[in-house]
């Protein structure tokens, strides 16, 4: 006996399996990380990360970014690469990376731009004196900077323990 039927609904079933596995991609995981470093903590939200940096008694380190930036893309290559910035990031800040504008424009004193990285001690003061080497955009980064952006790291550290 012969069952055509049958036969149509298997290969209609093997066509939409195989239809359905060649439309997956591989992606690597997203985490809060978002390539800026796998090891280190990351807090999700400003409001997370000033909470911590309080009951902790670190600074919080904000990043601001966009994946489409390929000034963010560059500068976050370099940290992500160097084993000093990465070290500092995990041992001794509350990092959070952000790729949208907070509501606080104490984080934006001169404008909305990115790369931006900001300091914020654990009385929740925003640091205006930790800056990049920028006159316009103060707070900004460029590959090349990255040895200024771990003395300013370093920094940070320094006046939470003589200023705090």
């Amino acid at each position: 006996m012969y069952f055509p039927m049958i036969e149509l609904t298997l290969v209609l079933l093997a066509s939409s399996n195989l239809a359905m596995s060649v439309r997956k991609e591989i992606r690597a995981p997203q985490t809060l990380s978002r390539g800026w470093g796998d090891d280190i903590s990351w807090v999700q939200t400003y409001e997370e990360g000033l909470y911590n940096a309080k009951k902790r008694n670190k600074p919080l380190m904000v990043i601001h970014h966009l994946e489409d930036c390929q000034y963010c893309q560059a500068l976050k290559k370099v940290f992500a690469e160097s084993d000093e910035a990465q070290t500092l990031a995990q041992e001794q800040f509350i990092m959070l990376n952000l790729m949208h504008e907070t509501t606080d424009k104490n984080l934006s004193p001169d404008g909305q731009y990115v790369p931006r990285i900001m300091f914020i001690d654990p009385t929740l003061t925003v640091r205006a004196d930790i800056t990049g080497r920028y006159s316009n955009r103060r707070y900004t980064y460029e590959p090349q900077d990255l040895p200024l952006l771990i003395e300013n790291m370093n920094k940070a550290i320094h006046l939470l323990q003589t200023e705090l």
